[in-house]
């Protein structure tokens, strides 16, 4: 597959989209990856045909190079574009910084709709597949994780009306419902900081667990999430694929569970039983 092209966003060491990078390079695809640091992608530099941008989803001007880089260099296609940037929070709705909250936004939701809206023309040209990286929060709703919940179910939901939007442009859409994965992400965000009024602080250590990534899930490893969905992407597959930790589970066991149950399972350990008393 020496003609195929595809290009990654977010693709800083210890994460998804490090590992998607090496896996569509090693499956034959040139590969444009991306992340807002060039340095923060060590590594990917020595892999044949893989080029690396600097790009900032939300930076316009940063897009519109990237654009331009790919177009030169491609003829004008890009056969796949995998948006993966995003970041994490930790904190209670009622604490959340609402600038914060917006920033979150800006990268989770804004920067797909501005990424799909930069690289259409050469998807269109390719006839290629648009792929974004959503979560099972969106389905869970798992506490202390509230906008990012809802910035990935935005994705979830802008997907759906892409799939049947960008169809008579002969561009499919995948998303990729993420399990949880054993990546960098939470380590980068902020701590909660809560506020000495905080209805919430015994639920603070918890929190900090998320961060830290010691809270008690079970995880997959970005390389096997990764060659799973790059060969999902391969293959064609459109729609919603659901890969990693607790995903499947997800996707099949919700109808079947009871709210109280559900809710339960999520708060086992997390301090909310302390909140109020």
């Amino acid at each position: 597959m020496p003609d195929k092209t595809v290009l990654i966003t977010g693709c800083s060491a210890g994460g998804i989209g490090y590992a998607l990078a090496q896996h569509f390079q090693k499956r034959g695809l040139t590969v444009f990856a991306t992340a807002r640091s060039l340095s923060s992608m060590t590594g990917l530099e020595t892999l044949p045909n893989t080029t690396l941008l600097a790009l900032d989803v939300t930076k316009p001007a940063e897009m519109a190079a990237a654009v331009e880089e790919v177009q030169t260099r491609t003829g004008g296609k890009l056969d796949y574009l995998v948006n993966n940037s995003g970041q994490q929070q930790f904190r209670p709705v009622l604490d959340h910084d609402i600038d914060q909250a917006k920033d979150m936004f800006e990268v989770n939701f804004w920067g797909v709709v501005r990424m799909v809206q930069a690289f259409a023309p050469l998807l269109i040209q390719a006839k290629g597949t648009l792929v974004n990286i959503g979560s099972i929060a969106a389905y869970l709703c798992p506490p202390f994780s509230g906008i990012y919940n809802a910035s990935k179910a935005a994705v979830h939901a802008l997907d759906e009306t892409l799939r049947i939007e960008l169809a008579p442009l002969q561009v499919k859409v995948l998303t990729v419902v993420t399990g949880s994965i054993s990546t960098l992400i939470t380590k980068k965000s902020p701590p909660p900081n809560l506020p000495p009024t905080s209805k919430y602080l015994p639920t603070e250590e918890y929190m900090e667990h998320l961060i830290q990534g010691t809270a008690n899930f079970t995880t997959s490893k970005p390389a096997v999430f990764a060659e799973q969905v790059v060969q999902d992407v391969l293959n064609g597959v459109t729609g919603k694929t659901f890969r990693g930790a607790n995903a499947t589970a997800t996707r099949f066991l919700p109808p079947l569970v009871p709210t109280f149950v559900k809710d339960k399972i999520l708060t086992n350990g997390t301090g909310l039983d302390k909140v109020g008393k």
